[in-house]
Parts: C-alpha cells; structure tokens; sequence
C-alpha cells in the first residue's frame, strides 16, 4: 500500500507512506512491537482474556498474558525524511483471521514475529504470505531463557526459501524494532522490482 500526502505545497514533493504488516503468533508480542516502534500514540484493540476463550486461546508458555488483540494494533514510524510506515499488527488467534484479508490489502511486505519456543504458532503467518506472495521477514523476538537458533536453523525449522531474512530483535526496543522494518522494506523493494521486472521482461 503506497499512500502519498504531504502538509507541503503542491509544488513540494509529497511524502511516501507504506503499509506494513506486523503478524505471528498469539502473545508472540505485535503489539509490543507496534507501541515499542510508533511515533503517535498507538492504537489498540485489546480485550481482556475471557474463561470462554480457554478452550481456543493456548496460553501455553505465554501464561502471564490476560489481554488479546481482538481487530488490530496500529501505528506510525518514520524511517527517513519524506519515508514513513503504517504499521498494522494483526490479531493472532485463528478465529480472528477473517480480518487479515482486509489488513493485507496494499501491503507492501510483513514482519512475522517468532518465539523460538513455540515456532509453530508463527506456521499460520508465513503460509498466509507466502500463498499470497507478500514478502516478508522472520523476526526472532528474544524472549527471556528462549533458546538461541540461528537463522539457518530457523529457516529449516519454518521450510523457508534461503533468501528469506530472518533477524534477531527485541520487540519491546524502538531501535531494535526499527531496524527490523528497514530490513523489510529493502527486502520487498527487491522483492517487488524483480517481480515487475520479470512481469515487463
């Protein structure tokens, strides 16, 4: 999603926006993200965790967690002059997927938030974008006493193609968390030029 504005004169060049996706699993940590990165006071959408949600929410290893996304977490950050990102955390339990269609539309690229100690929670988020042909990274949040994996290690363990990025980040660091959006939008930049490329060759 490319979106041009500018509080500039016309005769000004207009600022850039792009929309990103930050997606995994639940309590994987997106909103933290989201608010540890955003430059506005981040929008949330959070519900606390109900007794009738037990039987699909699996809090397993995740167990001081008591609220959930329930829509999305939104945000902004900008990169550089004239370059900013939009920033949609999506929700992560299954029974809210019906709302990524709708967040992914226009997306230029995904992070995809891992917990190496529940690498299969981020599975869902990474088949989504690959059959849709988003690109994305793996972002290992290193969470206390996790185990370490490097990102070979990672790569087999989620069957990703090689030249997928996959980086180590904090998610509760702005710093950390920025420089994980800037190797996403590198690598979607590349992404999409070399698809319009092909498409034009």
């Amino acid at each position: 999603m490319v979106i041009e504005h500018s509080d500039e004169p016309e005769d000004e060049a207009a600022d850039l926006a792009l929309k990103i996706l930050v997606a995994g699993g639940f309590g994987v940590g997106k909103t933290t993200l989201v608010g540890a990165v955003s430059e506005i006071r981040p929008l949330r959408t959070e519900e606390l965790l109900s007794e009738a949600g037990q039987s699909v929410d699996d809090v397993d290893g995740v167990d001081h967690k008591v609220t959930t996304t329930v829509a999305m977490d939104f945000g902004r950050i900008t990169i550089r002059s004239g370059l900013s990102l939009y920033l949609f955390g999506t929700p992560g339990q299954d029974r809210f997927w019906f709302l990524w269609d709708e967040l992914s539309q226009g997306a230029l690229g995904a992070v995809v938030l891992a917990d190496t100690r529940r690498l299969e929670g981020c599975f869902p988020a990474v088949d989504y974008f690959e059959h849709r042909g988003i690109p994305f990274v793996v972002a290992v949040n290193c969470f206390a006493g996790a185990r370490t994996y490097g990102a070979h290690d990672v790569l087999d363990a989620l069957d990703l193609d090689r030249g997928t990025p996959v980086v180590q980040c904090d998610a509760r660091d702005r710093d950390s968390g920025k420089e994980v959006l800037i190797r996403l939008v590198e690598y979607a930049g590349r992404m999409h030029t070399a698809r319009l490329l092909d498409s034009v060759g």
